[in-house]
């Protein structure tokens, strides 16, 4: 199973222990027999409301592959470290792929009606 988990660090965390911190979710992830696919810093950002007093926080998205056993040994990771502030682990499913088939527009001359001095003309302009 795919999943996508996004934890956010106090933003009193220098990023050198942001890094150690993401090293060892992948330790934690590789011993729960999972495999990281994709991590991404996403720096400081606002919070929407305050967590734990702070107005900011450290933003890094994970996606990750695993059992359902991962989980639960992640979302207890997080909860022991008290520099992650918030976190979030959803299931990912697979869409359908539907390939989308656009018709081309037929070619027609586009036609412009100007008006001067009370008489209607009209002008062709076609792909020559």
């Amino acid at each position: 199973m795919n999943y996508e988990s996004t934890f956010i660090c106090s933003p009193d965390v220098p990023t050198e222990k942001i890094e150690e911190l993401i090293e060892k979710v992948k330790k934690s992830v590789e011993d729960a027999k999972g495999q990281v696919k994709l991590v991404q810093q996403l720096g400081k950002k606002k919070l929407a409301y305050p967590i734990k007093k702070h107005r900011e926080g450290s933003y890094i998205y994970m996606e990750l592959s695993g059992t359902g056993d991962l989980i639960s040994t992640l979302e207890n990771f997080y909860k022991v470290h008290d520099t992650v502030i918030r976190y979030l682990t959803v299931k990912v499913e697979k869409k359908p792929v539907v390939k989308k088939v656009v018709e081309p527009a037929p070619e027609q001359p586009a036609s412009v009606e100007v008006k001067t001095d009370g008489q209607q003309q009209s002008t062709t302009s076609g792909a020559e």
